[in-house]
C-alpha cells in the first residue's frame, strides 16, 4: 500500500506521461487546438501538483536535471532507492 508521498509521486508520473503523450500527438497534429488546450491544462495541473508535493515533501527529483543548484548541496540527503523506507526493516 502506498503512503501519501508515494501516491503523490505516482500522480506526478502519470501527469508527466500524459504530457509526453500529448506532445507526441502534437508532433503529427500541430494544428489540433483541442490537444494544445489539453496540453496547457495538464501542464497547469502538473505545476499545481508539483508545488503541492514540494511544499509537503521537499524537492521532487526524478532525474539529475531536476536537481537544484543550491548551497548546501542536498541531492544526496534523501533516502536512496535501495534503502528501506521509514518503519521497514
Amino acid at each position: 500500500m502506498l503512503n501519501a508521498k508515494e501516491e503523490s509521486r505516482v500522480k506526478l508520473s502519470a501527469i508527466d506521461f500524459a504530457i509526453h503523450d500529448i506532445v507526441l500527438f502534437l508532433d503529427s497534429h500541430p494544428d489540433n487546438k483541442k490537444a494544445i488546450e489539453l496540453l496547457a491544462q495538464y501542464r497547469k495541473w502538473y505545476d499545481e501538483q508539483l508545488a503541492d508535493y514540494e511544499q509537503k515533501y521537499g524537492d521532487y527529483v526524478t532525474t539529475v536535471s531536476d536537481v537544484k543548484a543550491q548551497v548546501p548541496w542536498s541531492w544526496i540527503d534523501g533516502p536512496w532507492p535501495w534503502e528501506p523506507k521509514e518503519g521497514e526493516s
